[in-house]
């Protein structure tokens, strides 16, 4: 059977082999797709963070069946990218697959191995422990990355953040980090008036037409805010999501009230946008509170 005739042939499964010899036709110089054979780590990465986010965004609007859809697409880029690695003779599916069974037998020894832990605050202070020390055998082994090694011979408390996070979920790793050695408010209420203070600045700056300052000052005041956030058990990226989702809902509340007499906001006045507004707002309350 040629490469050709077995490619129409395939048949979907539950297997993950399946899914393996897939993505292998569709690596096949010749015979696989023109598409696929062009992309490369730096390509398919954006595709990668993509897929997350549609995996969270299924998970929030509790859609099951969309989120079974999307983890399939997110592992379908594992397996992009597993396949790219073995064609360049680095490492396979299979590797990955033993990898992070390894890992998660070698972060669980209170269930694997001899290890007492009694509840999830004792687990999670024992896999913050276990990371570390695999943090360290990595800066030993010269496997760390500079970006995430800081200077001198041992990591310091901040390593082993990926810079490529998105702002807000590295700002809240960031701060947690810094929270375990100490460095950190014992009160909401005192990241309030960091916030407050951040605000002031930025109307400093304004003042003084320093649009640059005050630009590095919204920095602070989202830093600070991301704070508040992680004080209050929140999780930023999660809380702006929400917050995104409410704005489209009342903005498209704007745009089907001024549509009714065949308008649109291009079509209104900011004033009586924001009436609109309220109204939605006012509207959305009341089908909460009933």
């Amino acid at each position: 059977m040629t490469d050709d005739t077995a490619s129409t042939t395939m048949a979907p499964s539950r297997d993950i082999a399946r899914l393996i010899a897939i993505m292998a036709a569709l690596r096949t110089p010749g015979s696989g797709c023109p598409w696929d054979l062009e992309q490369n780590f730096q390509s398919i990465a954006p595709y990668t963070i993509e897929e997350a986010y549609e995996v969270a965004d299924a998970i929030a609007r509790d859609d099951l069946v969309d989120l079974c859809d999307e983890l399939g697409d997110l592992l379908l880029q594992v397996v992009f990218h597993a396949r790219m690695a073995e064609e360049q003779g680095a490492f396979a599916f299979s590797d990955v697959v033993e990898a992070i069974t390894t890992k998660m037998i070698r972060r669980h020894p209170h269930v694997f191995g001899d290890a007492d832990a009694r509840n999830a605050g004792v687990v999670k202070d024992l896999w913050e422990q276990i990371k570390a020390e695999e943090r360290a055998a990595k800066v030993a082994r010269g496997s760390t990355s500079a970006a995430e090694q800081p200077a001198g011979t041992h990591p310091g408390a901040l390593a082993g953040i990926p810079a490529a996070l998105p702002a807000l979920t590295r700002a809240l790793k960031l701060q947690q980090k810094a929270g375990r050695v100490g460095f950190d408010w014992n009160d909401p209420r005192a990241v309030l008036a960091k916030i407050r203070e951040e605000a002031d600045e930025i109307e400093a700056a304004l003042d003084a037409k320093d649009s640059v300052e005050a630009g590095r000052e919204v920095g602070d005041l989202l830093f600070a805010v991301v704070n508040l956030a992680r004080h209050l058990d929140a999780d930023p990226e999660d809380v702006l999501r929400g917050t995104n989702r409410k704005f489209e809902r009342r903005f498209e509340s704007i745009e089907a009230a001024l549509a009714r007499d065949g308008r649109g906001p291009q079509d209104a006045s900011l004033d009586e946008m924001e009436s609109l507004w309220i109204a939605a707002k006012a509207a959305e309350k009341a089908g909460n509170a009933a």
